[in-house]
């Protein structure tokens, strides 16, 4: 239901600020640079493997929060491109995907870029930090969870 103290909430500066704000992340996540190996999409992906655990289209789905079609056809381009590999284990009905030797590469190499461009970033965040930064995110996204659910 809709009010009119919902109107005056979405038309005050802060909020219409921190949505302008958060919007403007939003638009970067999908911004790769010159110099990049790997599409956005393929980063995302490479990025979940990180923790060295092979995955299932669906967990990648539900991790990425995309429909598994869109990964579907993500994952099916990293794999054309040679940055991951589909595999059968016994006893199980879906099949598991891992990175390649290529895409750990692929991975490491862009991983790096986006490490410097981000120390690059902090570097001129004045007067944050990127600590207080990852504090105030954390706590963003831990109270977010808690109001979603």
């Amino acid at each position: 239901m809709h009010s009119e103290s919902d109107d005056q909430l979405l038309s005050s500066p802060l909020y219409r600020g921190l949505v302008d704000e958060l919007l403007r992340m939003r638009r970067r996540r999908n911004h790769v640079g010159d110099g990049a190996i790997l599409e956005a999409s393929a980063f995302a992906i490479l990025w979940l493997f990180d923790d060295g655990r092979a995955r299932t289209l669906r967990e990648l789905a539900d991790e990425l929060c995309l429909e598994q079609s869109t990964v579907n056809r993500q994952v099916n381009a990293a794999i054309k491109h040679g940055y991951l590999e589909r595999f059968e284990v016994a006893g199980q009905v879906s099949r598991l995907h891992r990175p390649t030797d290529a895409g750990r590469s692929a991975f490491e190499h862009d991983g790096a870029r986006r490490a410097r461009r981000l120390e690059a970033v902090f570097a001129d965040l004045a007067p944050g930090t990127p600590e207080g930064l990852l504090r105030e995110l954390k706590a963003y996204n831990d109270a977010y969870d808690r109001v979603a659910d």
